[in-house]
């Protein structure tokens, strides 16, 4: 039971609410508008239309060409699905580098595949978040099928200087794949002649429906599909389309693309505002990564003294929603891959919090938990035990 009645939602790096206007924008293609869209007659046309639509929305939040744009079911079918692409074009090179602070939808597929004969370079971070653009360019070989590495890391928020990676790996004659789940309709992004193979994106990270995400194909590069049956998607990913879901992904790129400037501005504000509250009203707190090269919305905190879980407990208790790190691995009882990479500090690890705004997000949202942590953290430094079973009678107040 939540003390006060009101959620404040600081975690959308992990989902984002779903935007009004793409609710509207979907229900006629849950109710009127059931035609399979690819079916011959003027019923079915309607719908092909409407995703026709989407694709061009999803284009232009991107900066491409919506030829380029292929509808999947999320992010990790996208990551998956670029990555199996470069291994299947040339079966002699089963060679993949990435980094080791990618999502789990990397770095779980490419563990799996290591065991089925590929090799893979995991390359590590910097103190801030970076990789050293020598080491990757040491790290491909005349085997490497594809690079992938993030735009923005979805715990720390620290971006990745993508361009200038993807134009090594065009001069090595390697694809280059980025998992921009975190980055696309938070930062302005323009493909257009930029040497970038692969984009995965999901709508529901920017105020889309769950379960639909899609991935860019860069025109000329070469792809293989993994999903195979009818030709849907020009024969790039088979079966039935999710329509009110692709039209719901549509709406919400256009909104997106329309709220860029808000997010740089006043999201990124809130969030500024909240960093300099915690770190004026907590001593032993620091910012995880670099504090200028990252994304707009989001905070990664280190409180010293503290446990994460115990903290996520109490926060929760008053209706604050953060995370101690990526939502996909959320109750694994692992400390976070990421801090453990640029730290390689398990107390750091363990005594870290993701806060991340969104356009939803308010002023008053901001002011109440910064009365909220503060407190919260000081009830755990107390705590003989800060575990989050001894946690528990810290749980009825804050004052």
């Amino acid at each position: 039971m939540i003390a006060d009645g009101k959620i404040i939602y600081l975690d959308n790096n992990a989902t984002t609410q779903l935007d009004p206007a793409v609710i509207e924008e979907m229900l006629p293609f849950l109710t009127k508008f059931y035609g399979n869209p690819s079916s011959g007659y003027q019923f079915a046309g309607q719908v092909r239309k409407a995703i026709n639509r989407a694709r061009e929305r999803v284009a232009f939040l991107l900066g491409c060409q919506a030829s380029e744009i292929v509808f999947t079911s999320c992010g990790t079918e996208s990551n998956n699905a670029a990555i199996n692409s470069a291994l299947q074009i040339d079966p002699s090179r089963k060679h993949i580098v990435t980094t080791a602070v990618e999502h789990s939808a990397i770095l779980r597929h490419c563990e799996a595949l290591a065991k089925r004969g590929c090799a893979v370079t995991f390359l590590g971070v910097d103190r801030d978040g970076h990789v050293d653009l020598g080491e990757l360019e040491q790290a491909i070989r005349p085997s490497t099928a594809i690079v992938s590495v993030m735009w923005a890391n979805n715990e720390t928020g620290v971006l990745f200087p993508v361009e200038k990676i993807a134009e090594l790996c065009r001069e090595k004659g390697v694809f280059f794949h980025t998992d921009a789940v975190q980055a696309a309709g938070k930062i302005r992004i323009r493909l257009g002649e930029s040497p970038i193979n692969f984009l995965s994106l999901s709508a529901h990270k920017f105020h889309g429906p769950k379960g639909v995400g899609a991935l860019y194909v860069k025109r000329n590069s070469r792809f293989q599909p993994s999903i195979i049956g009818g030709g849907q998607e020009n024969g790039r990913r088979a079966g039935t389309e999710n329509v009110a879901s692709i039209v719901g992904l549509g709406k919400a790129a256009e909104r997106a693309a329309e709220s860029i400037e808000e997010e740089q501005n006043r999201v990124r504000a809130m969030r500024d505002r909240f960093e300099n509250g915690i770190l004026e009203a907590v001593s032993g707190a620091s910012i995880n990564g670099d504090r200028a090269a990252r994304l707009p919305n989001t905070s990664s905190f280190y409180f010293d003294g503290i446990e994460s879980n115990a903290a996520l407990l109490l926060l929760d208790r008053h209706g604050v929603c953060c995370s101690a790190g990526s939502a996909c691995r959320t109750g694994s009882g692992e400390a976070s891959h990421v801090l453990r990479a640029m730290y390689s500090d398990e107390d750091r690890a363990r005594g870290s919090l993701r806060f991340s705004f969104g356009r939803f997000n308010s002023d008053s949202d901001v002011e109440r938990a910064l009365e909220i942590v503060p407190k919260v953290v000081e009830k755990l430094r107390r705590s003989s035990s800060p575990t989050p079973a001894s946690a528990q009678p810290a749980l009825e107040s804050l004052s």
